[in-house]
């Protein structure tokens, strides 16, 4: 069985999609379309912009989705899912390649996403660290104990775990965690601190947007990152995609999932090779490919 997995925040590049633009005229339709709907050229700063324009949380996000979403309808008749999932953004772009949303719904999301958590992280400065070496339980035991808000937030793979949280957490953390084994505990140039409560303004105000989308029966399960499970029925897939802002990615169990399941085959769809790197940390016995 297939497994298609897109990626999320940090896999963008210079560049990104503009082999899709220039090579296939529904591609590009749907290039211009986006800019149209963002009312500026995103396509601008994917193709020719600067690493800091593509680090603005307000194109970072759309840009991925983009150019995911438009890789995946490049596939036609070849991307036959059995089941989706997505990294944090990429659950959005899982959604509409599965059917589950329309490009213009899922793009509009998107940039009221990206929006939404650029204001909360300048309300309140936070950030995020990559905890290595250390056993998941070690880590929240040890964030447990913490009198500041800092909690997991990507469960990437074994051994390798995000936090997010308040600056002074996170400095705690780090100290705290090296000191419990970790191997390293690396600081991340990151806006903020994302899936933490510190979101929690972003979520809010995400969610009257997606409770006033309308959603589909999605043609394949899609696994969600808050509870790593398989759904396909529209009221759950919103629900969860509301708690998303602020609940860890449980990435290490969804690819777990996912191939006890009977994915034998992962396909990451969108830019970069981050997800086939974890895939293989994983579930080292499957196949990890890129539908580039």
């Amino acid at each position: 069985m297939k497994a298609y997995v897109f990626p999320g925040q940090g896999a963008q590049f210079v560049g990104m999609g503009k082999n899709l633009y220039d090579s296939n005229s529904e591609a590009r339709a749907l290039f211009e379309r986006a800019n149209e709907i963002l009312g500026f050229r995103i396509t601008d700063l994917m193709f020719e912009g600067t690493d800091e324009d593509l680090r603005q949380t307000r194109v970072t996000q759309p840009a991925i989705f983009l150019h995911s979403v438009i890789l995946a309808k490049s596939l036609g008749d070849q991307f036959k899912p059995d089941m989706t999932a997505g990294h944090s953004l990429g659950e959005f772009s899982a959604l509409v390649s599965s059917g589950a949303l329309s490009f213009d719904d899922g793009l509009k999301l998107v940039y009221a996403r990206a929006m939404a958590m650029q204001k909360a992280c300048e309300a309140e400065p936070s950030t995020m660290a990559a905890i290595l070496g250390l056993d998941d339980r070690k880590v929240e035991e040890v964030l447990s104990g913490i009198n500041e808000i800092v909690v997991p937030a990507n469960y990437n793979s074994p051994g390798q775990l995000v936090i997010s949280g308040s600056v002074a957490g996170i400095e705690i953390a780090c100290e705290k965690l090296k000191a419990a084994g970790a191997k390293r505990a690396l600081p991340l140039k990151v806006g903020g601190a994302f899936h933490s409560p510190l979101m929690e303004p972003a979520r809010v105000e995400l969610a009257e947007a997606i409770y006033n989308t309308h959603f589909n029966t999605p043609i394949c399960p899609i696994y969600q990152n808050v509870n790593a499970s398989p759904v396909s029925d529209p009221a759950i897939i919103r629900e969860n995609l509301v708690k998303q802002l602020t609940a860890p990615v449980r990435w290490t169990q969804t690819i777990q999932n996912m191939h006890n399941d009977g994915a034998t085959t992962f396909i990451e769809v969108g830019p970069g090779t981050v997800l086939q790197g974890l895939v293989k940390k994983i579930a080292p016995e499957a196949e990890a490919l890129s539908a580039q």
